[in-house]
């Protein structure tokens, strides 16, 4: 019997070499690429019973050229690389990989939080350039340090990872505030709200994102929003780039119009030398990280290799152009 085809285009991140491909590659012929150029994709695809992406983007256009592809396993969460519509079209299954990194991301979102409140990597480089050492004060701080009971955590977006996030954030005694086009029963705890956006920006003095990029909320934290936040408040970011206006992001931290900014994702991957915000004051920025604990991505793995499975069985899941 001929072996199943499969392809994937981007695996580097996934598997650095510490997270093998062993689940993936029992079900069949397996070809990996670590990194694939646009120019690269058709030729790499061409054979393909089932195409693996993260980032590479699989367009109308490369779909025409695909006659053997059946099946589209993305591997993330957010699929938005992939034109789920066409894939439709063509009678192509999507699926993605939900709630692997639930648990990454939201640790992470606190992480980041934590930082701006207390900057502890500005305080480690101060004290090992001499600072401490040489100051005549038993300590001092470069910040105001901020506690965050009894403030505010706005969310937007509460799926998954924004619920979790919206658990810890009660965790460290703060109320919450979520955004959703469809909201969900409210959690146990108190206080909660759901809030319209506009709220969310008012009232918070932490926000994150957690909400998909679609056509219709691209760029949609701009100034008319930011301007709305308290002088003193903190933006975070660990979704995807483009929801955020980059040069109102940038302009808004140079005016002083929001306390500071965390953002593990930028609209344009790797970042690019001229994004403003790279010049931004009181701006944080990783290198999209908060998914990539290994826990997380053996995780995807193994899910990523149980959704190959219901395919090949005639009963794919966690399709997302249904």
């Amino acid at each position: 019997m001929t072996k199943t085809q499969m392809v994937v285009l981007d695996g580097y991140v996934l598997n650095p070499g510490d997270n093998p491909w062993d689940p993936v590659a029992a079900l069949g012929e397996l070809k990996i690429h670590d990194r694939t150029d646009p120019g690269q994709v058709l030729e790499r695809a061409r054979d393909a019973r089932i195409l693996m992406t993260n980032k590479t983007v699989v367009d109308a256009a490369l779909l025409d050229g695909l006659p053997n592809l059946e099946f589209i396993s993305v591997l993330a969460t957010g699929y938005d690389v992939v034109d789920v519509a066409a894939a439709r079209d063509r009678g192509i299954p999507v699926s993605n990989v939900p709630g692997y990194g639930t648990r990454a991301v939201a640790q992470f979102v606190m992480a980041q939080t934590l930082e701006l409140c207390h900057g502890i990597s500005a305080h480690d480089v101060s004290v090992r350039e001499g600072r401490w050492g040489q100051g005549p004060d038993w300590c001092y701080w470069l910040r105001p340090q901020v506690e965050l009971a009894g403030l505010t955590m706005g969310i937007v977006g509460f799926g998954g990872i924004g619920s979790r996030v919206a658990e810890l954030a009660h965790a460290f005694g703060m109320r919450v505030l979520a955004h959703a086009p469809r909201p969900k029963p409210a959690p146990w705890f108190k206080p909660f709200g759901f809030a319209s956006l506009e709220e969310i920006f008012e009232e918070s003095d932490v926000i994150s994102l957690h909400c998909p990029l679609t056509p219709d909320n691209e760029g949609f934290v701009n100034r008319a929003l930011l301007s709305r936040m308290k002088p003193d408040a903190l933006l975070i970011n660990t979704a995807r780039g483009a929801l955020i206006n980059e040069p109102d992001l940038a302009k808004a931290l140079d005016q002083g119009l929001l306390g500071g900014a965390a953002l593990d994702v930028l609209s344009s991957e790797p970042v690019k030398v001229d994004n403003p915000l790279m010049q931004a004051p009181r701006c944080i920025l990783t290198p999209h990280i908060a998914w990539a604990s290994q826990a997380a991505r053996v995780r995807l793995m193994e899910q990523t290799a149980a959704n190959i499975t219901a395919f090949l069985a005639g009963t794919p899941v966690n399709v997302v152009n249904g």
